[in-house]
């Protein structure tokens, strides 16, 4: 493999500085989610990466209280979105509202203009609804009435969702799955920490011991020393080996996009990061490929997570490191 190296990668010092946010951010959640360092690992890694996280799993669980303890370490604004049947797309990016006094039209921005938005059991409102916010993770902006507004920085939508079988719920369409970087479930949590939960969480608010450990500015340069990291040519030519692997995998209808790979490269560079490093590995690819890229893949039976991921796992297997 090719040595590492970039002369626009950062230097170790401004990775130890990312590599201590992010500890910092995981100890303070872990604080509110005991027994959950993986799940929050992987929200801290899409969130250094610039991208969105889908947490699918059923309810009770604390998928927004992950989100919510995210957006408590960063000290940004913080707003949540109950989608239901009824909710507009109105609801979700705001509306222009004509003013008395001055005889003009005032944008109200909606809760989507915010640091960390929560959207909570996306897959309860409608398609129209859901296609709303599209542009705004693609993009970090929306378009309303003509006029173009950015997202405010940094931004990132940490959606919930419950399983496709329960009842009231609409399957998120592709091109929505595709602009979340990962997928991860929470999961019960083992006995003891469940029992933990119960002494902790019953007469106190979990939220109330998750301190701000960073800052807005902080965060957007994280985000840039994250996005210099090297990854050589090597490591990229084993990611495009994987993507094409899992689109000429016979169990598969649909495989992974282009847009698949550039997230799993950017959540590489994350965990890279994290690791004290200044180059990814295909350790790293390897580590975040079921999380990033089975939610983009369809098998010819139908949409079945767990199918996904397990042909992602065999396609990892049986793809040689270049």
């Amino acid at each position: 493999m090719t040595t590492p190296r970039d002369a626009q990668a950062p230097d170790a010092t401004a990775v130890d500085h990312v590599q201590r946010i992010a500890q910092d951010m995981r100890q303070a959640m872990n604080s509110a989610l005991a027994g959950k360092d993986h799940v929050v690992r992987t929200a801290v890694i899409t969130f250094l990466s610039g991208g969105h996280l889908l947490l699918e799993d059923v309810p009770g669980v604390g998928k927004t209280l992950l989100a919510k303890a995210l957006g408590r370490t960063v000290g940004g604004s913080v707003r949540r979105l109950q989608f239901t049947p009824d909710l507009l797309p109105a609801d979700v990016l705001g509306v222009n509202m004509f003013n008395q006094e001055t005889r003009q039209f005032e944008f109200r921005p909606g809760p989507v203009f915010s640091n960390v938005v929560i959207a909570d059991e996306i897959n309860r409102a409608s398609p129209k609804t859901q296609s709303a916010m599209l542009e705004c993770m693609a993009e970090d902006q929306a378009s309303i009435d003509g006029t173009t507004y950015s997202m405010p920085r940094p931004f990132m939508v940490v959606a919930t969702q419950n399983p496709i079988d329960m009842e009231g719920t609409f399957s998120l369409p592709e091109a929505q799955r595709d602009r979340f970087l990962a997928r991860t479930s929470v999961g019960y949590p083992d006995a003891g920490s469940e029992s933990a939960l119960l002494d902790s969480h019953v007469d106190h608010d979990p939220l109330a011991s998750v301190p701000a450990v960073t800052s807005l500015d902080e965060v957007v340069a994280a985000r840039e020393t994250v996005r210099h990291i090297t990854a050589t040519q090597d490591l990229r030519d084993y990611v495009v080996d994987l993507l094409t692997a899992t689109r000429t995998d016979p169990d598969v209808a649909l495989g992974v996009s282009p847009r698949g790979g550039v997230h799993l490269l950017r959540a590489a560079k994350a965990l890279a990061v994290i690791q004290g490093r200044t180059f990814v590995t295909p350790d790293d690819v390897q580590a975040l490929a079921v999380d990033v890229l089975a939610h983009r893949v369809i098998p010819r039976t139908g949409d079945d997570p767990e199918l996904a991921a397990r042909i992602v796992r065999e396609v990892v297997e049986r793809t040689p490191v270049r």
